[in-house]
């Protein structure tokens, strides 16, 4: 499998705007020959927009996810976005992917609601989502602060996942998630972990960047920065063969060391 990640600025209610952006990125994954890109999370209609979520929130079987799997199906690349979604009274912060032949392949809602926005504008998901094959590999989904919970990760490996996407929206200050704590789910499970994060400003909130996709020995196998977009393209088997030498500079980088006193 090739997985792409787009790490990209928060859409801050845009939706029109965002969908034109999502192909535009759909398309560019394609083209490097990836089968699958992940999205952070609450892509539509934007993270930190409270007074959106109830508003624009969607069925599964909205123009959102309709246009996604349009996409997703014509690009011959699948997608995974976070998005704001309406079940009858109920409004979820949930991730869906989106196979290549456009098909909704997982569909997921947050278990592990962060902070008071969320619990006020979401109901809380109840159950982790079934591990699904994708291009030989087995996928499973978490969202944001679920990868910080152990045991959500080994609960999916447990039940076959060598692959964890993880849409999120992770502010600056927080950047032990990606340092430390999404390395050590990787590890810990020997898979790897995806993990598409925002830069830019939304709502008074900064977003802390740092993208990665970690191997199953911690290592990044591909990383962004902390500031500007990046889309990240990794052939999974192939980063199999990489030498342990390139992969520990690729790990200094993206772990500076600690300033001396």
């Amino acid at each position: 499998m090739k997985l792409a990640l787009w790490q990209c600025h928060p859409t801050d209610g845009r939706v029109e705007e965002a969908l034109a952006a999502l192909e535009a990125r759909v398309l560019a994954a394609a083209a490097a020959g990836a089968d699958l890109l992940i999205v952070p999370e609450l892509y539509l209609p934007g993270y930190n927009r409270p007074d959106l979520h109830a508003l624009l929130a969607q069925p599964l079987d909205g123009e959102w996810i309709t246009r996604v799997g349009d996409l997703a199906r014509r690009a011959g690349c699948g997608v995974c976005l976070g998005w704001a979604e309406r079940d009858e009274d109920e409004v979820y912060n949930t991730a869906t992917l989106v196979g290549p032949d456009g098909r909704v392949r997982v569909h997921y809602r947050k278990v592990q609601l962060f902070g008071g926005m969320e619990a006020r504008s979401f109901r809380r998901g109840t159950r982790l989502a079934p591990v699904v094959e994708i291009e030989d590999r087995h996928v499973g989904l978490l969202v944001c602060y679920d990868i910080e919970f152990p045991g959500h990760a080994a609960a999916l490996a447990a039940a076959g996942a060598d692959v964890i996407l993880v849409p999120t929206a992770n502010p600056a200050g927080y950047e032990h998630v990606q340092r430390t704590l999404v390395p050590a789910r990787a590890h810990e499970n020997d898979a790897v972990v995806a993990y598409a994060n925002f830069v830019g400003t939304e709502g008074g909130v900064t977003f802390g960047g740092l993208s990665l996709i970690a191997g199953p020995d911690g290592l990044p196998l591909a990383a962004a920065g902390a500031r500007g977009e990046a889309l990240l393209v990794v052939d999974l088997d192939a980063a199999d063969a990489v030498p342990d030498d390139v992969r520990s500079e690729l790990a200094r980088e993206y772990r500076p060391a600690r300033p001396t006193t």
